[in-house]
């Protein structure tokens, strides 16, 4: 049995989603699915997100899984919403409580709510219909990284790029060069031609088109921070230095705040209105009248 596999890409945030379902028994998840937000307004939209749900109710679709990678840092996740529109489980890797416990004390966040219905395990098999997904823990870029295997699809996250951007950074906290190798190198090992499809895209310098779907075979050959060859130590050294020249990225307040807690907004205030925290970094020695 395949998958069928439908991406939707959000360019404002470079961000693939899936919609991924069996069609015998008509049951599909959703991966990584993206909240709209301009952040200048401060107004949130769930355009992505109501086509992820009219592509499930054209397809005659049973909505089972909401499945994220990771507490992303540079979207919003859908995940909120989509569950409380289709009743499907919310599932992370299980390391997410090391990522809450460093992302909540910063926010402010007391007694998170987090809305995860499950935790998967490394190595962790479970059912979509008749297909099989396996999860492959692939830390680094943060410790809860997770990997979906479904047949000969595996949906990577932010481990890998395609081959001519590279790799994630492994910069935030609780994320590790190391480890990342570690992670990249076990979906390596997977048969050549294993389709690998990213989290993101961001055009490497001269292709004009965007892609998302890649295999080993060709991340192996021509990845230009992880082909075949480049060892630990000459892959640590090379993302550590990228990642200390990396911005911050746009969205990342706003999304770890919301994404620790399975993609629920802060709740609302007496007024009625959500407010998100804004952390400030503030120079020694600053003063105020």
């Amino acid at each position: 049995m395949t998958a069928i596999i439908r991406a939707f890409f959000d360019e404002p945030t470079n961000t693939v989603s899936y919609l991924v379902s069996d069609p015998s028994m008509q049951a599909a998840a959703i991966i990584d699915p993206v909240l709209d937000f301009d952040q200048p307004s401060g107004r949130i939209s769930t355009r992505s997100a109501d086509a992820l749900l009219a592509a499930v109710a054209e397809g005659g679709l049973r909505l089972e899984w909401i499945l994220e990678t990771h507490a992303h840092a540079d979207h919003l996740s859908a995940a909120g919403y989509l569950k409380a529109k289709s009743g499907a489980k919310l599932g992370i890797g299980a390391r997410i409580g090391e990522v809450q416990a460093i992302f909540r004390p910063r926010f402010g966040i007391e007694g998170g709510t987090d809305g995860f219905d499950h935790l998967f395990a490394d190595g962790e098999r479970f059912h979509l219909g008749a297909l099989e997904v396996e999860v492959l823990a692939t830390p680094g870029h943060t410790p809860a990284c997770v990997s979906y295997r479904i047949g000969d699809a595996v949906f990577v996250g932010d481990t890998l790029f395609m081959p001519d951007y590279g790799t994630a950074r492994a910069d935030f906290p609780g994320g590790d060069a190391a480890t990342l190798y570690a992670s990249i190198q076990r979906l390596l090992a997977l048969p050549p031609e294993t389709r690998l499809f990213m989290c993101h895209d961001y055009k490497a310098p001269g292709r004009e088109a965007y892609r998302w779907e890649t295999t080993v075979a060709a991340q192996r050959a021509t990845n230009v921070h992880v082909h075949d060859g480049v060892s630990a130590e000459e892959f640590v050294a090379m993302r550590t230095a990228r990642d200390a020249a990396l911005a911050v990225p746009k969205l990342l307040l706003p999304s770890l705040q919301v994404n620790v807690e399975g993609g629920r907004l802060p709740p609302a205030a007496g007024d009625g209105a959500r407010r998100m925290a804004l952390p400030l970094t503030v120079p020694e020695g600053y003063a105020e009248a």
